[in-house]
């Protein structure tokens, strides 16, 4: 008798937490991580420009984006390729659509060749519409709020 008396005593009635908190510390741990790996293209140092022209056309998830790094690397969207290869690939991409765009994003230490490279291959895949990302220099920002 004294089994059933410790099973009858030994009924928590209160909800444990512990798995709760368990689960959602290895979720936030696993956020953390991946993160920083759901960047849209290859990181490069944009070129400063005093009067630059917004392209929110860039920021969605299906432009045509082509990055060019510093040590002259073509990269479209995130796939590294050949600049004599764009024109195929970019001519695929763009079959579909109708926002013909390709946005451009080139490191301010590429060699210009490469870059020049890389618009001469779109243009030979038809492309009509380039755009160049840059960054707006932080003096002319100031001075842009300051008014």
């Amino acid at each position: 008798m004294s089994k059933k008396k410790k099973k009858l005593q030994g009924v928590v009635n209160d909800i444990n937490v512990t798995p709760m908190v368990d689960v959602m510390l290895v979720m936030l741990i696993i956020f953390m991580v991946i993160t920083p790996m759901l960047s849209k293209g290859v990181t490069v140092e944009k070129v400063k420009a005093k009067n630059p022209i917004a392209m929110q056309d860039a920021d969605k998830d299906d432009a045509v984006l082509i990055s060019v790094t510093r040590n002259g690397e073509v990269f479209l969207k995130t796939t590294k390729t050949a600049p004599d290869a764009l024109p195929a690939k970019v001519k695929d991409m763009l079959t579909s659509r109708l926002d013909k765009t390709v946005f451009i994003q080139a490191d301010a230490r590429a060699r210009y060749e490469v870059v020049v490279d890389v618009v001469d291959n779109l243009r030979a895949a038809g492309v009509e519409q380039i755009g160049l990302i840059t960054e707006q220099d932080q003096k002319s920002k100031e001075t842009a709020l300051a008014k």
